[in-house]
């Protein structure tokens, strides 16, 4: 009986250990793919030709780090604003899919700068102000933009429970950790990959985007049908 006891608590255990495992993978790959830093390479090498080697790495960090507050703000707080603009989860659900889907659109048909409103004009005036580009243009819109706020305060409503909380925000300080090695590593990414490299994986990632916004669409529409 004792046996069978340890057993079954220890089955449960494991079973609670690989639901964290895939929130932590879902979360992972769902943020990432959203912010696409692969796709704010070609952006941060503009903004930042001029600089030396250390200026590269120092605007590299700090755009990991405000990448990284903008997210925890917008995980933690997203929730009190929709209840204060009345805005319900499967409203925000819907347009921030829409967002996402055209974001991934973007993606596919190479256009992801303009539709963060980074043309090459706006490139090239930032270019010339030599003021830090981590916040702005950077951090937001580019990596932290309307998609990927949304996508974090849905998280939000969805896993209340304190351990996928910390394991939510433990994701999304490897992507902001991920983000900032390949912006350190950007020149060589440009080099090795080249602008058909980098295109090709854009692709990539805008058709496993489109797929996040569809699923978020078609969930909500669910749950409104429902009721």
């Amino acid at each position: 009986m004792i046996v069978i006891l340890l057993f079954d608590f220890c089955a449960g255990k494991k079973s609670k250990m690989n639901q964290f495992t895939d929130l932590f993978i879902y979360v992972f790959s769902a943020v990432f793919s959203v912010m696409n830093p692969l796709g704010t390479v070609p952006v941060f090498v503009g903004l930042t030709q001029d600089y030396s080697l250390k200026e590269q790495r120092r605007t590299a960090l700090l755009t990991a780090i405000n990448t990284f507050s903008i997210l925890l703000i917008s995980f933690y707080i997203g929730n009190y604003l929709l209840s204060f603009f009345g805005i319900s989860l499967n409203s925000l659900k819907i347009a921030g899919g829409i967002i996402i889907v055209s974001s991934g659109f973007a993606l596919l048909t190479g256009s992801f700068n303009k539709h963060k409103g980074m043309e090459e004009k706006a490139i090239q005036n930032e270019m010339k102000t030599r003021q830090s580009v981590s916040l702005t243009p950077l951090a937001i819109p580019m990596l932290a933009g309307p998609g990927t706020i949304s996508l974090l305060i849905s998280m939000k409503s969805q896993h209340s429970l304190l351990q996928e909380q910390i394991l939510i925000v433990t994701a999304l300080l490897f992507v902001c950790i991920v983000t900032f090695l390949i912006l350190r590593s950007s020149q060589h990414i440009v080099k090795i990959l080249g602008a058909s490299g980098l295109n090709a994986v854009a692709r990539i990632i805008g058709f496993i985007v489109i797929a996040i916004g569809i699923e978020y669409i078609s969930s909500s529409i669910q749950q409104l049908l429902k009721v």
